[in-house]
Parts: structure tokens; sequence; C-alpha cells
């Protein structure tokens, strides 16, 4: 098998790392007090240090929104999605002028037609079918009823949905734009339109973070961190695929995953507060903020 599935076996090992490094990440992020959700621990502070300091108390009553994202869950979001952004531009700028770039992309192209064979095509193309419109579909309709029987929200449907249907017709926009050649490894590429940005890396990678961010509320945080590693392993796998079966450039998909996460990101700010806790740490802060200023001192220390 060894020699014949090379690109497949390429392809787990970086899906794999990927998802390793999410889960190491996720595992550090900050765990609930105990008794306490995290929201209303970090709220709860933050309001008591308000009422203390009254430029920290009118900054939160007058500048800031409490139905809003707040919070580490916010930064997060923010830096993924400028960041991803900030990839996007950069290696669309690169394409069209750095000619180390376009030898990378030649140079990784050529390796998986010298290594590929047919039976590691076919596994390379059950993991792109990951981020085919078939799988998205059923993979929404299925997280939808299960998590709208284990934790009812109605808006868990329209933010999977935003972000599928967002992400593909801004994709759709971008490729038109900049109407990138795509590689000519395979035949059947000449037939997929734009090459840039990959379609199916950005869809992955939005799909499944997104589905990941519902599936993991009210988990444990061990829980949580496996789910987003599964989630990056997924989207990674994906996009290898689309680079190995000879239909897009290294850059292609890099910039695909750093779409895909930035647009799931601004999702996740826009949705956040309607089914996650994200404005929770504001909104208690700034009650603590008032009630204290009200009666001009914090509460006593009880015994």
């Amino acid at each position: 098998m060894g020699e014949s599935q090379m690109p497949f076996l390429i392809l787990l090992l970086v899906a794999t790392i990927a998802g390793s490094l999410v889960f190491l990440l996720g595992s550090r992020y900050p765990t609930p007090v105990v008794g306490q959700a995290p929201a209303q621990a970090a709220g709860e502070k933050l309001g008591h240090e308000a009422a203390r300091h009254p430029w920290l108390s009118r900054t939160l009553r007058g500048r800031l929104d409490p139905a809003s994202a707040t919070g580490l869950a916010l930064t997060i979001a923010l830096v993924v999605a400028i960041g991803g952004g900030l990839v996007l531009g950069l290696l669309a700028y690169l394409m069209r002028t750095n000619a180390q770039l376009v030898s990378i992309d030649k140079s990784v192209g050529q390796w998986q037609v010298d290594h590929g064979t047919h039976l590691s095509t076919q596994a390379l193309q059950r993991v792109t079918d990951l981020a085919s419109t078939y799988a998205v579909v059923i993979v929404i309709l299925v997280v939808a009823v299960a998590e709208f029987v284990r934790i009812p929200n109605k808006w868990v449907p329209v933010f999977l949905i935003s972000v599928v249907v967002g992400e593909i017709v801004l994709v759709t926009t971008i490729k038109q734009l900049l109407d990138r050649v795509r590689p000519s490894f395979n035949p059947a590429a000449a037939t997929l339109g734009p090459s840039f940005p990959s379609g199916h890396s950005a869809t992955a990678a939005a799909l499944y973070a997104a589905v990941a961010l519902v599936v993991a509320r009210r988990r444990p945080p061990r829980t949580r961190a496996l789910i987003a590693g599964a989630a990056a392993a997924v989207a990674v796998a994906v996009a290898c695929s689309r680079v190995m079966l000879g239909v897009h450039w290294l850059s292609d998909v890099i910039a695909g995953l750093a779409f895909g996460w930035a647009w799931f990101a601004i999702c996740a700010i826009a949705f956040g507060g309607r089914f996650l806790s994200f404005g929770a740490p504001l909104k208690t802060a700034t009650d603590i903020a008032a009630s204290e200023g009200r009666s001009g001192s914090a509460p006593a220390v009880q015994p």
C-alpha cells in the first residue's frame, strides 16, 4: 500500500498535525470557574472593577453595546477574521507578482502527478466529497435537527445556512474577479472555472468550524477542544485533497482555508449573541457597575 497511497498518507499526516495543534490550543482556552459560567465570572469581575474606576464604568455604559460579542471569544474571532483577510489579500497579490510562489505551486502540483495512483485518487476523492454540495446539505440538516433536539434554538440553522451561503457567494465573486487559471495536471480542472481561492477548501473551513461551534455548546472543555481539532483536520484534509487531485494550486487552498475561517469568524460574531454567551460578560459587567455605582460602594465581603 505504501507507495501507491503516498499522497493520501501525506494528507492524513498534514490533517492530523493541524487538528492536533488546534486541539492543543483549544485545551488551553480558559475553563469555567466551578459552579459559574466563564462569561458570568468574567462579567462580574469586570463589573466590580468598573464600579471602583468611574472611567471604566463610563466606557462600559457609553461606548459598548451590551448585545454585542465580547471577551476572549470576540478577540479570537476578530483575530481570525482579520488574519484570514490579510492572508487572502497577500496571496492574491503574490500569485500575480511573485515568481517564487508560482514555482512552489507548480512543484507541489508536479509532486502529486509523480506519486498519484488510481487507488490514492479514489481515496482523495472521498475526502474532497466532504465539501461537496450533497455532503454540505446533509451535514447542515443532521446538525440542525440534532442540536435543536439537544439545545433548542431557532438561530442555529439560520447560522449554519448563512455561513455556507455567504461563503459560496463571496468566494464565487472573488474567483470571477481574479480569474486565475486552474492547474493543467488534471484535464477535469479546465471545466471547473477560476481557481483562486479554492471553493471546496473555503466551504470545508467555514462549514465544519460552524458545526464545531454549535456542537460544542455546553460540552466539557476537553470535548470542545477535540471537536475544534476535528473540524480543523477535516478542513485541512479537504484542502490537501484539492491540490493532490490536481484541480487547485497550493496557494488556492491556503487562501480558501483563510477565507473560510475568516468568514466563519465574522458570522460567529454576528450570531454569537443569539445562541452563545458572547454578550453575557458585558451585560453582567454593566449591570453590576450600574448597581454598585448607585449604591456608592462595592458590596461587603461575606464571611
